[in-house]
């Protein structure tokens, strides 16, 4: 008789996400998976594949939390200026506040895997390509308002803020000094 997971897997993936995105996937030993999920070794094999499957099911996880939370902090305001400055500048509010970061999961895995992971590679990308579509939503949003010029393109100033977005939350882990961060989201802002 096949024995019954005794966990939660949902929560036990969450874990794991929780363990790769402030390790990475390198330095995440299996050790550390299986305390933080509560689990041990045949059971995570079992649920979940190796590590290398485990991180590409906790990377998705977080993709679509993450687009979710994007989306949802874009509507939360009438202004598209305001939204996206909000949405920049309380990621370098979090940044600054207390213990260091560990910034954004998925960048942090485009950067450690994805030139060398074709699998990585294409989840990465999809993931800021979906950002920028977010992005363009809330620009053509703008536009039909009024708010933003109509002869703006849409699409090459969603780019550049996904672009921006990544540089900024790249250079976040360094901890520069918070005027450069600043100046850099309201250059970023001022494109629109």
């Amino acid at each position: 008789m096949v024995r019954l997971r005794e966990f939660d897997k949902e929560e036990a993936l969450r874990a794991a996400m929780r363990v790769f995105w402030e390790k990475g996937f390198e330095a995440a030993s299996l050790n550390d998976l299986t305390e933080a999920m509560a689990i041990q070794r045949p059971s995570l094999y079992l649920a979940f594949g190796d590590k290398e499957q485990l991180f590409e099911q906790a990377l998705r996880k977080y993709t679509q939390w993450h687009a979710s939370n994007v989306r949802e902090k874009l509507h939360s305001k009438s202004s598209v200026r305001d939204a996206f400055y909000s949405y920049f500048m309380g990621l370098v509010d979090e940044s600054y506040q207390g213990e260091s970061s560990p910034g954004c999961f998925c960048i942090n895995a485009m950067v450690e895997l994805a030139h060398r992971n074709q699998k990585f590679e294409i989840i990465t990308r999809e993931h800021q390509t979906y950002l920028a579509a977010l992005f363009q939503e809330e620009i053509e949003r703008g536009i039909r308002s009024g708010e933003l010029n109509k002869e703006n393109n849409a699409k090459a100033l969603a780019q550049g803020l996904v672009v921006s977005l990544i540089g900024i939350t790249v250079m976040l882990k360094a901890k520069p000094d918070r005027s450069f961060i600043e100046n850099a989201v309201g250059t970023a802002i001022a494109l629109l």
